[in-house]
């Protein structure tokens, strides 16, 4: 992986923190260019606006699995894309390896393992496989993440309009980890329903957690925000219980990585601590979703694979290490909320209020 030029909408070529100043609307946090996929290296985000380029499928695996990029409905577009490289590099030609293909797209599928777009992605990916010759592939594949890139955007759009309904006017919403342009193909999950209700003037400030310990909502998510001028008050997760309780917050609003078929939901660890809080001070609690992250093969969320994390994320900040010598750290990435504890599933297909196994069946079938 390299670096790489800036996206044509980003309109920024800096290195330093004072200069990294956007129109968030034209923000895509990666950029295929015909021959390679860049992202936004999230990880040096807001400090440094850097973009790692990514010409084969093991260096798109890699940026999955090391937060180059992240957010479930991001990881899954950078595998359909890196699906395209690797469909490039085995088929053309006359080369015809298709035993190498399939282990590259095994590889894609071995970089997180929580996130279900990932392999709902790659799901699709396999199914055009099947149906096509090696010399069609690198085309047809190309074509394919086209659509779902935007079908992402898409989707954002329609999730930004049926959640933002649901806010009364007049309070404040809390939010958790990343779920915006960043982490998505669009405006983002969350962050287009928090957009779209403050274009409409539904909501009179944005709290966001810090989100410890990639820190995904300092980092992030107030960036994201600042650059629209969206009023953002940042916390530290163990503040929210007396946010929560002053009674200026009427929704927290969060992304999924999987859910469940019963409405279970698999978010960024802390998710799931939130939505008690938000019952406990009467709160309501929204998660916001791709139908693509939906599970209906899982009845519940006990099923959801939780990815744990390497310790040294915990134990250290910055590349400096915070804790005491010999200490040792717990670091999953995900919990799973209970859908009793959640008010609203906003998918693009609708809304599920007070989610269950039957009102999840009536709009998402069976599994």
């Amino acid at each position: 992986m390299g670096e790489a030029a800036p996206h044509v909408g980003i309109g920024v070529e800096s290195r330093g923190e004072s200069e990294v100043s956007v129109d968030i609307n034209q923000v895509s946090s990666m950029c295929w260019d015909g021959l390679a996929l860049s992202f936004i290296d999230q990880r040096r985000l807001p400090a440094e606006l850097h973009w790692v380029r990514c010409e084969t499928a093991t260096a798109v695996s890699q940026a999955i699995r090391e937060m180059v990029v992240r957010g479930a409905p991001a990881i899954g577009i950078a595998a359909a894309w890196g699906a395209v490289l690797a469909a490039r590099a085995r088929l053309c030609d006359g080369r015809g390896d298709r035993i190498g293909l399939l282990a590259d797209l095994d590889e894609l599928a071995a970089s997180r393992p929580t996130a279900v777009n990932l392999f709902w992605a790659l799901d699709r990916v396999r199914a055009a496989l099947a149906r096509i010759s090696d010399a069609e592939a690198p085309a047809a594949l190309e074509a394919l993440a086209r659509a779902i890139h935007e079908e992402d955007v898409a989707m954002n759009r329609r999730m930004a309009e049926f959640g933002a309904a649901l806010i009364e006017p007049g309070k404040a919403v809390l939010t958790h980890c990343n779920t915006g342009a960043l982490a998505t193909g669009g405006i983002g999950t969350a962050l287009g329903v928090i957009r779209a209700a403050w274009q409409q003037q539904r909501i009179s400030d944005v709290y966001a957690d810090e989100t410890r310990p990639w820190l995904q909502g300092a980092r992030l998510t107030a960036w994201e925000l600042v650059q629209e001028s969206i009023p953002v008050t940042l916390i530290c997760e163990g503040a929210a219980a007396s946010l929560l309780r002053t009674g200026r917050v009427g929704w927290v609003i969060v992304g999924a990585d999987r859910i469940a078929a019963n409405g279970d939901t698999a978010n960024k660890i802390g998710t799931y601590g939130l939505a008690v809080l938000a019952r406990r001070h009467g709160v309501r609690f929204m998660v916001v979703a791709p139908g693509s992250t939906v599970d209906m093969t899982l009845p519940d969320g006990s099923g959801i694979p939780i990815e744990e994390r390497p310790e040294d994320e915990v134990l250290s900040l910055a590349g400096r290490r915070i804790a005491a010598p010999g200490a040792r750290a717990w670091n999953p990435s995900f919990d799973v909320t209970p859908a009793e504890l959640i008010d609203a599933i906003v998918t693009e297909r609708g809304v599920v209020a007070s989610p269950d196994a039957a009102r999840m069946a009536r709009l998402f079938g069976g599994g």
